[in-house]
């Protein structure tokens, strides 16, 4: 029996919005208020959404159970399992020494700690997740921050403040391209308004990274390194986007900028090494950082070998990420499972969709060309190269999962939660809440965008389910519609460092376990500052010339 979404059950905008976000602000109040550990808040989330689904919307109890465990298997595969063998090869090149040497090699371009952030957490960052996404930047550059000697807190937010401009072009385009394919928007003509719209955060996020580190006359110290940064990846992002396609944008951006930046510090370096680990002001967050030591020089021979399995990950992430080779793996192998009492039997109705809407529901169990595999493989060649016998390659991957465990069933529970929302509709009575606020919908529907990336954990997923929302009400508006479908993706980016999902990435790679609310209550003001800064710039590119002429009609 079908079942129909219905988004304002109680015939009052104002009680029905109230009672769609109780799920949410339940699990982030539990880890950002009440100090509850992650797996618990992300647990009485999803049983408040639940309830909501349940007796608030309708939605029948089989359906919301079904649709639960199939946000489930999506939280195990892919991200899960990216999580997991990131973390395997990292613990791998700590206990071998190589991971050692590889900090003492970033040590070597620079002491300064500011520096080091440009090259690891924005430009480094930028570069995994425009190959894979998905929590993949996060997770490495957050590990390599920890291992260089910053604090938890400062590894960890930094992290996810770096990994906002880069990710409407995340994973190869994947944002994107899913926004034109499922709701009819021309590709290159919405690409093009988000290389119109990003590339000014993407000279803003680099300043604005090294003021929440240092504090701003900090900042001012190395503003000609900050600004090679920004430029370097802005001018290519814009160039990219508007001129050839989304697949290659954040990868040829961060390379350029990677390459600009060690150049520069080649000829430059500041007056003043910033040494201190930690973020101003946070001097005791996590008691765990270590102060700077003098740089170690290596030969040759030893940094190469300590690269090499960073390098070989490189390789096998951007490799998996190529659009032939994940339709040749999953040609080999990639079953498809219908979820039963789920699949084609809830509808979406107007306005969300012009005529109504049937959803799918089918995991794909693409084990061979999930990110997660081609990572856990150049772990594994690394592990060789590392002189790793099978027997302690098997023995560091069962530990490491048991290190992992909590932060995997955290996961598990926030993209249950996630899912849930989506298919009870609870998650587009939010969304309409935003479409009702008319002149002003250009900043509010950009927010929206942002809501759909801190519930979803997915710039890519949020365009799914508001990308239709926003073309429908720019056209009863007046406005262009690849302004606000543009918006909605670039609006998400800045949604990307407070979204659960990343938060238990983060914490996990730096090893911080159960400071997942410490991370969040950190990072919100920060993405919710730019959301608002990225939703004033849509509302001029909508009403106020010159920057009206940058829409793309």
């Amino acid at each position: 029996m079908t079942w129909q979404q219905i988004y304002d059950p109680f015939g009052n905008m104002i009680v029905s919005t109230a009672l769609a976000a109780i799920p949410v602000v339940v699990m982030l109040a539990a880890l950002g208020f009440f100090h509850i550990k992650a797996h618990i808040a992300a647990g009485l989330g999803l049983v408040a959404a639940l309830a909501v689904a349940v007796f608030a919307y309708g939605m029948p109890a089989g359906m919301a159970g079904r649709a639960a465990m199939f946000g489930g298997f999506t939280g195990l595969l892919p991200i899960g399992w990216i999580v997991l063998n990131i973390i395997f090869l990292q613990q791998l090149a700590e206990a071998n020494g190589s991971f050692k040497v590889l900090q003492d090699s970033l040590s070597g371009i620079t002491e300064d700690r500011r520096l080091q952030l440009l090259l690891i957490a924005f430009c480094f960052g930028a570069f995994f997740e425009g190959a894979a996404g998905f929590g993949t930047p996060v997770a490495v550059t957050a590990g390599i921050l920890i291992g260089l000697g910053f604090s938890p807190l400062a590894a960890s937010g930094l992290s996810l403040i770096a990994n906002t401009a880069p990710v409407a072009f995340g994973a190869l385009g994947t944002p994107v391209i899913t926004l034109a394919k499922v709701h009819g928007y021309d590709l290159m003509e919405v690409t093009a308004m988000i290389g119109r719209q990003l590339p000014f955060f993407s000279l803003l996020v680099p300043f604005w990274l090294i003021w929440a580190f240092a504090g701003r006359k900090a900042m001012w110290e190395i503003w000609p390194a900050i600004l090679v940064t920004g430029l370097s990846f802005a001018i290519p992002q814009y160039l990219v986007s508007n001129f050839i396609g989304p697949e290659l944008v954040d990868i040829i951006a961060a390379l350029v900028s990677m390459v600009c930046l060690v150049g520069f510090l080649k000829v430059w370096q500041p007056k003043k090494i910033w040494t201190s680990p930690s973020l101003k002001g946070h001097e005791s967050d996590g008691g765990q950082a270590k102060p700077a030591t003098a740089i170690v020089k290596h030969p040759p021979a030893e940094l190469l070998r300590a690269w090499t399995p960073w390098l070989i990950l490189t390789v096998f992430v951007f490799v998996w990420g190529l659009p032939p080779v994940k339709d040749y793996l999953n040609g080999l192998y990639a079953p498809k499972f219908p979820i039963d009492g789920l699949h084609n039997l809830i509808e979406k109705v107007p306005p969300v969709v012009p005529t109504p809407h049937k959803e799918a529901a089918v995991y794909v169990l693409n084990l061979l060309s999930a990110t997660g595999t081609g990572i856990l493989l150049a772990a594994i060649v690394g592990a060789l190269v590392m002189k790793y016998s099978p027997v302690a390659i098997v023995r560091h991957w069962l530990r490491t999962l048991w290190l992992v465990r909590y932060s995997l069933l955290t996961i598990v529970l926030m993209l249950a939660l996630g899912t849930l929302t989506r298919f009870s509709g609870t998650d587009t009575t939010l969304g309409l809440a935003f479409a009702g606020t008319g002149v002003l919908y250009p900043f509010f529907g950009t927010l929206m965008g942002w809501i759909g990336v801190a519930m979803t954990g997915s710039d890519t997923a949020s365009n799914v389910l508001f990308g239709g929302m926003q073309k429908v009400a720019a056209e009863q508006l007046g406005l262009s519609a690849n302004l606000m479908g543009a918006a909605n993706s670039s609006g998400g980016v800045m949604g990307k460092m407070i979204d659960a999902q990343s938060i238990v990435v983060a914490s996990t790679a730096t090893r911080w376990f159960n400071h997942e609310g410490d991370i969040l209550r950190y990072v919100f003001f920060h993405s919710i500052a730019l959301a608002c800064l990225v939703g004033l710039y849509v509302t001029l590119q909508a009403y106020v010339w010159p920057f009206t002429a940058m829409v793309v009609h």
